[in-house]
């Protein structure tokens, strides 16, 4: 492993400790100083002093920002999802006459288990797989293949979703639903047989796929499942068709709404010179079971949203998904699909930084104005276990740190190869790896156009395409945003805690460097923020509000709205959130976040837990119905 690789893994921890060394250096230089008598001459560190004093401005003014971009979001998002709740029905952009005939019976789906789902090992590590092509897919017309990672999920909560997504008008003819399941969970076929044998005429085409274990350079995470499902999914659409095939990847407690999928489509036609070049991000929403869980929790979920929402306000450039997002088959086949390592352990964004550097930059993004439910993590044992189950969960959002570093190194292969804007891609499956740049792929000869490719039937899958020069501007927003995520939380608290110590230091001497006025000025800016943060949770009220009106009362026109579980809120009923902020920053930012970096100095693997969600209140009544 390279240097450049090693130092771009663990870059989250080696700025920590450079700015902790920083610090401590000049803390310790400015107490030595104030007790010699001659300090007002000799000084305290000259240089350092004003680095320290100056990057703690510009950190404070990170933190000032972030909650004021937020608030923007929120208000346009509010704006957007009210005009749309105004239109009663939403035209379907799709003929009605285009359906793909009665969904497959179970009989074939059980074919499909033995030589789709199960996969065997070659000797070459190579996988023995049956090419499927759907003759059904027709050009032209959108399918939307949709990818639940699950393992050990509970099975009410994947009925629950799949019932939802069921319910939607278009679900038995545009939707192709893909259980990424794993096959180190115990009876998992069983468990997957009996959710197919439940749905299989509520859509398209539904299956379950099985990520192997042990497979060298996985690493175990939704990222594994969702690769290995995209793989399996690859083989059945033809090559003339995959522009119109819409992947999209949900958690398994996630409920769209029918708005969600009408209003992909709708953008993916109404702009074709970008379709394949368009990543499809939407606004997420703890609204089932914030009531249950304790303020802590609830808060830390609702700025964990924030986080996302505050890149889907429009013209906005940057706007890396959460959880959810679709994108076209032919883009996912151009970046070689999603990542297995461990640095891909935050898949969503992950998936956007492949997609983004692939191509220079000039990544389209389009928010989607239908929020996703979701469910907040629960332990099911009281505010502590609840807390613990929250920290651990954060903890992953944290290894995500790891991103940064990738980054990095895609930053450096887009500047190496920033004149060569040629690209040639295959199919998913037919690709030799997970990384298209690194599968071959022949450069399109001068004397030789593609159709005499075509003919020649060994390259006949490949497709040639150009790319615009590297967009330089937006790779410096990019990264602006991966600083706030990864490196702002540890930076602030550090800072906050060592300009304290300064200030306490210097009191009553002379402030021979003129920086105390910048530490008045971050004083100011910390309070001013906290405020801001109390602002943002007064708008996230309003749209929390007309977000969970809509989505409840399309699950109550569906007939799903009974025993589901609804979490509204309003200022004075979560009066005691606003009180949560000041804990939450330090708890679920910036201790999860420097454990993190911390580790990474020895390990980037991450023992994978699946975080415990709320179950839906029917399978309890049904349990006990069933006792009685």
């Amino acid at each position: 492993m390279s240097l450049f690789v090693w130092w771009t893994r663990r870059s989250g921890g080696m700025a920590m400790v450079s700015l902790l060394s920083l610090s401590s250096y000049v803390v310790f230089k400015t107490w030595v100083a104030s007790r010699n008598l001659n300090y007002a001459i000799e000084g305290d560190g000259g240089f350092w002093t004003l680095v320290f004093a100056y990057y703690c401005l510009l950190i404070h003014l990170l933190v000032f920002s972030f909650p004021l971009r937020v608030i923007w979001a929120l208000r346009d998002l509010t704006r957007g999802l009210k005009e749309v709740a105004r239109n009663k029905t939403l035209k379907d952009p799709q003929d009605s006459n285009s359906g793909h005939g009665p969904s497959p019976s179970l009989s074939s789906c059980k074919n499909w288990v033995s030589s789709w789902c199960l996969p065997t090992r070659s000797g070459h590590g190579g996988l023995h797989t049956e090419l499927y092509a759907d003759d059904n897919v027709t050009p032209g017309h959108i399918l939307h293949a949709i990818i639940i990672p699950n393992y050990k999920e509970d099975i009410d909560m994947l009925r629950e979703t799949l019932e939802v997504l069921a319910s939607h008008p278009r679900a038995q003819t545009n939707y192709d639903v893909y259980l990424a399941m794993e096959q180190r969970e115990p009876n998992v076929a069983f468990k997957a047989m009996s959710l197919i044998s439940e749905f299989v005429t509520k859509f398209h085409f539904i299956v379950f796929t099985l990520h192997p274990s042990g497979i060298p350079g996985e690493a175990a995470g939704k990222g594994s499942n969702v690769a290995w499902a995209a793989r399996k999914l690859s083989e059945r659409y033809p090559t003339e068709s995959r522009k119109d095939v819409l992947v999209t990847g949900i958690d398994a407690d996630s409920h769209l709404s029918s708005d969600y999928f009408a209003l992909v489509t709708s953008m993916h036609l109404a702009h074709p010179e970008t379709s394949s070049t368009t990543l499809y991000s939407a606004p997420i929403i703890f609204d089932r079971n914030a009531h249950s869980v304790p303020a802590i929790v609830r808060v830390a979920d609702i700025l964990w949203c924030a986080g996302g929402i505050s890149g889907l306000y429009g013209g906005s450039t940057i706007s890396p998904p959460t959880s959810v997002y679709s994108l076209s088959l032919e883009l996912v086949d151009r970046v070689g699909g999603w990542d297995c390592d461990m640095e891909a352990v935050g898949e969503d964004l992950h998936m956007y930084l492949k997609c983004f550097f692939a191509l220079n930059g000039n990544l389209t993004t389009r928010t989607i104005l239908s929020p996703v439910s979701q469910s907040n993590v629960t332990a099911g044992g009281g505010i502590i276990p609840d807390m613990l189950a929250r920290y651990k969960q954060a903890q992953r959002h944290m290894w995500g740190a790891l991103d940064s570093g990738f980054a990095w190194r895609e930053l450096l292969e887009l500047w190496q190869e920033r004149k060569s804007l040629a690209r040639a891609f295959r199919p998913l499956h037919a690709s030799l790896n997970t990384n298209s740049r690194d599968s071959y792929v022949p450069q399109q000869p001068d004397n030789l156009n593609h159709e005499q490719l075509v003919e020649g039937g060994i390259f006949s899958d490949i497709v040639y395409d150009t790319i615009e020069e590297p967009n330089y501007a937006r790779v410096f927003y990019l990264f602006h945003r991966l600083f706030e995520a990864h490196f702002l939380p540890v930076h602030a608290t550090i800072l906050i805690l060592f300009s304290a110590v300064y200030m306490w230091v210097t009191a009553g001497k002379a402030d021979i460097h003129g920086v105390n006025w910048i530490f008045e000025v971050c004083n100011y800016l910390r309070n001013v923020g906290f405020l801001e943060v109390v602002v943002l949770l007064f708008f996230y009220e309003t749209f929390h509000k007309i977000c969970l009106e809509t989505l409840q009362k399309e699950m109550t026109d569906a007939g799903l709205a009974k025993d589901m579980n609804f979490s509204p809120r309003s200022w004075r009923r979560n009066f005691i959130d606003y009180f949560m902020v000041p804990l939450v920053a330090p708890i679920y930012g910036s201790i999860p976040c420097a454990q993190a970096q911390i580790c990474h100095f020895w390990t980037v693997d991450l023992v994978y837990t699946v975080s415990q969600k709320a179950t839906r209140q029917r399978s309890i009544s049904a349990t006990l119905a069933g006792k009685v």
